[in-house]
Parts: C-alpha cells; structure tokens; sequence
C-alpha cells in the first residue's frame, strides 16, 4: 500500500496475494491509513518488531513466502532438511539481529565430519540473511555466512568400463527374466522359500529405468517423472516441460527408442515409469538397483552415475564435449518452443553413437567407440 506521512510517501506491505484475499487487504489497508491519520507509523512500528524476531521465525517466513513459491519442491525439501537437521537447533532461537559470524562459524566446524552438509547449511543461513536484509529486518553488507572459508568437497566421478557395462547388461536382463539371486545372508526358516525359489524378478518398468539411465544420461527423478505425453516417437525426442535445468529436449538414440516402443503403458498412468500408484511417479529405484549393482559386482555405483557413464563414452569417442555437454542438458536453449533446438542432426548422431556404444557393452560386445563411430557415418 502507498501512503504519505508527515508528508512523505511510504509503502507498507499488507500480505501475500492468495493467503491474503483482495477483500482483506482492503480492510487492513482502510485500518492503517486510519492509523496513519491518528499519527502511527506502521513501517517503524513493523521494523521495531523486527528486530526482535528470532531467526526461528525469520527461516520459517523466508520458506513460506520465499522457497515455497519461487523455488523447485526438491530444493524446498533440501533447504527444510538442513534448517531442521542442523541449523535451526544451533541458531534457531537466536535473535537474527545479535547472530554473528562466530555463530556461523562454529556451526560450520561442528559439521566438519560431513563437509557437503556443512557448506550446504552456511548457503541456506546466508540465504536466509540476504532476504531479510531485503526486507529490512537484517542491514546489507552485515551476512554472518559470507566470507567464511569452506571445506573442500569431494567430486565424486564413477564412470562404467566397457567389461563393468557388459556385467551391468547381463544382471539387467536376468533381473527380468530368471530373477536375481536373494543374498546368502537372509535366514532361511524351516517353512520359508526354497532355495531355487529364492531369486526376486524385477516389473519391466524398473529394469528399463535403469536401462533408460544409462542410454540418454538422463538424471533419476527425469527418468521417474518422465510422462507418455513427453515422448516423441516421431522426432525420436523427449520434451521435458521442467527439469533442474528447466525445460530440456533430449535427443534418443535408436536403443533407448527401443526400450520405451517395448513398455507397456498403464491404462489411466501417465508415467512411462509406472509405479503403485497410478497419479504419482515412482518413488525411486533402490531395491532393484541395489540387487542388479550387487549381481553385477559393481560395488559403489551410483544411479547418477549412469549418466557420468553416459557422458564417459561421449567424450572417449571424440564427439565434442559441446555437444555431450547438450545432450546431458547442460545449456539452456535460446527458445521455450518445445520442437526448438540446436544442431539437431548432430545431436542426433551423438545420442545414437553413445546409446549404441551403450547398448552393444550391456550385451557383452563392446567394439571400440572409433568403429561405432564408423559404422554410424561419423567422420
């Protein structure tokens, strides 16, 4: 609301469009400009206020009104983890006004065992700081997070050799046919499972997520809330309306075109990747990666490291890291057209190349990625 006092012009907010209707902030603003009049000064009255908030109160408003509703549901999640897990019981009850980088910095060296929390925590407290100081609760130039020295993190980088991706291959495809082995340390009881029965066949779903990781260097989650309505047989594309990059075209080789024309669809699931429930996507893809990383003796391996994999063979075979870097997604597009990008047909040779590459080691007949190079037109 824009107002005058002692002649001079001040806005004062009143709420947030939504939980605030139009009509209440009508009222509230008819109750301060009588406020106003009768000699009151809401904008000092609220800074007063302020100033005396604890930073408890501070990070809840800054998730509602700030992380809620400008950020990603798994950023939200993230930054709630940290605030509950580390940050809230070690500042929480502190006036944000009286926090100091000597506060920061304890709780930065508390955490020392576990360095990517650690570093991850200061970012969401000098987060928080920054908003407040854009709302007047906190001054610029003051962030008790900045400047403070961070601790090295690992980067972690597991790429699949050829002979790692040919065991992969095999355990994928008795995942889904015979079964994979239950481990020799579950108990067996005197009327429990035979042991010719003691294996666990994995839903077809499963097995061509994994299989699709690994084919397009798609992340987890893209995989998992991949929808029938973003595949395009004709263009041999997927045109995802948002992902951590936002929107993003990825660009199908022949084999994972193969491993999504094979899928069954779920009458009344719009999820490739069907799970239990028909309205949401999977969950996640633990137990049966789990089982298939144990048969394959690949002891370690991430689900994102498929994509590190995927990158791996791009970038072995001489195909431009420009181009790799276009099919993981790594640059945004110049247009929000959906059918809109770059290079297609370069693009589209790559995503074949490595997908073939891929899907030759899974079947345990890895040629050098020079000769897949050859036989796909490469020069």
């Amino acid at each position: 609301m824009q107002c005058k006092r002692n002649g001079r012009s001040q806005k004062v907010k009143i709420g947030v469009f939504g939980p605030t209707t139009a009509e209440q902030a009508r009222a509230q603003a008819l109750n301060l400009l009588g406020a106003i009049e009768a000699g009151a000064d809401p904008v000092a009255e609220r800074r007063a206020a302020r100033a005396v908030r604890t930073f408890r109160e501070v990070a809840e408003d800054f998730m509602a009104q700030h992380v809620l509703t400008k950020r990603k549901p798994r950023t939200a999640e993230s930054y709630r983890c940290l605030l509950d897990k580390y940050v809230l019981p070690e500042l929480g009850a502190k006036r944000i006004v009286e926090i100091g980088r000597a506060d920061v910095a304890r709780l930065h060296s508390n955490l020392g065992a576990t360095p990517r929390q650690a570093n991850a925590a200061v970012s969401v407290i000098s987060a928080i700081w920054g908003w407040a100081a854009r709302r007047e609760e906190t001054e610029f130039g003051k962030n008790p997070a900045t400047r403070l020295e961070r601790f090295p993190e690992r980067r972690w980088e597991r790429y699949l050799s050829s002979e790692e991706m040919g065991r992969l291959g095999k355990a994928l495809q008795r995942a889904e046919t015979e079964g994979i082995p239950w481990m020799d340390e579950e108990p067996q009881s005197k009327h429990g499972v035979k042991p010719e029965n003691r294996r666990s066949i994995f839903d077809p779903f499963a097995v061509a997520a994994i299989r699709l990781l690994i084919l397009t260097g798609m992340r987890p989650r893209e995989v998992l809330n991949l929808e029938w309505g973003h595949v395009d047989f004709e263009r041999g594309a997927l045109f995802l309306p948002d992902s951590k990059t936002g929107r993003k075209t990825v660009i199908l080789g022949g084999p994972a075109l193969r491993v999504l024309s094979e899928l069954p669809r779920v009458e009344k699931c719009p999820f490739v990747i069907a799970g239990r429930s028909l309205e949401k996507p999977r969950a996640d893809l633990n137990r049966p990666w789990v089982a298939v990383r144990r048969f394959a003796k690949l002891e370690g391996v991430r689900l994102y490291d498929l994509r590190h994999s995927f990158a791996s063979v791009g970038a072995g075979a001489s195909l431009g890291l420009p181009i790799v870097g276009k099919l993981l997604g790594h640059s945004q597009p110049a247009t929000t057209n959906r059918y809109a990008h770059l290079d297609a047909d370069p693009l589209r040779h790559a995503a074949n190349a490595i997908s073939t590459s891929i899907a030759a080691a899974l079947a345990g007949d890895a040629p050098k990625p020079q000769q897949f190079l050859d036989q796909n037109g490469a020069k």
